[in-house]
């Protein structure tokens, strides 16, 4: 573990430089050449960028498939059913909801480093540290609490009539299960864009099981935060116009499919 941690703070330090080149002052002028720099790679189709672009939405889209595979049957259960228990289970889950995200990049390099009790089996499916496999496991943990928890909340405002309605004509719980789901349609899409959002904007957990290795595990926050410390602002405003974009597209996206079944 203590080699994986001096590699780990080596090449975060190592690749995020202090020194004179830092500033404390942001100009006009660097907005400007910020804006024009996101304008230039965007349109040039920068390699670099199109490969930081790639594995961010590569780690984050299969981080948001995870969560919502398992967050949205999980928060329609403890919305449907009474079971002993289910008050602890709801409170860890809304306890997730608020968890730092850091402290979560922090568990899982703990549990996936060389002596912790995932790193040490030495098995197929448990992912290095420092591999995009690492960091979707860690983003895949922040954002199912907020996918679980939302949809949980929107199947319990379900009119509970409905599922007596269901039950009275015949259905089954897994047809009844659906159909609520189906009526708490808007509440699970924003339980996605939620879970969505807390992902693609997120750097200390990558940081940690990722390390921000060049053409390996760098994404749009780790570049940013890198590009930030070396005092290349302009290219700092770049990527984060190019990460806020994605983020506006991907969210505009899931509203248009919101309006589409809300209409239904």
């Amino acid at each position: 573990m203590h080699g994986n941690a001096g590699f780990l703070f080596g090449s975060i330090f190592d690749s995020v430089p202090f020194g004179p080149r830092m500033s404390e002052d942001v100009t006009i002028n660097e907005i400007w050449n910020g804006l024009l720099e996101a304008i230039r790679l965007i349109t040039m189709a920068s390699p670099e960028l199109a490969e930081i672009v790639r594995l961010t939405l590569r780690v984050s889209g299969t981080a948001l498939l995870f969560s919502t595979a398992i967050g949205i049957p999980l928060g329609a259960y403890l919305g449907l059913r009474r079971f002993r228990g289910r008050g602890l289970v709801m409170a860890l889950l809304y306890t997730g909801m608020g968890f730092p995200p850091v402290v979560i990049g922090l568990f899982v390099y703990l549990m996936l480093s060389r002596n912790g009790p995932l790193g040490g089996l030495d098995v197929a499916w448990v992912p290095p540290l420092f591999t995009p496999a690492a960091m979707t496991m860690a983003q895949t943990i922040i954002s199912f609490p907020l996918v679980s928890g939302f949809t949980m909340a929107a199947v319990m405002g379900v009119d509970p009539r409905l599922r007596q309605q269901m039950l009275a004509l015949g259905a089954t719980k897994l047809q009844t299960a659906w159909t609520v789901l189906v009526e708490a349609r808007v509440g699970v899409m924003v339980s996605i864009i939620a879970g969505f959002g807390s992902i693609i904007s997120e750097v200390g957990a990558v940081m940690l099981v990722g390390g921000n290795i060049e053409h390996h595990t760098r994404v749009l926050t780790t570049a940013i935060v890198l590009e930030t410390r070396k005092g290349v602002f302009d290219l700092a405003m770049a990527l984060g116009i190019v990460l806020l974009s994605l983020s506006f597209l991907a969210n505009l996206l899931m509203l248009s499919l919101q309006g589409r079944t809300s209409l239904r």
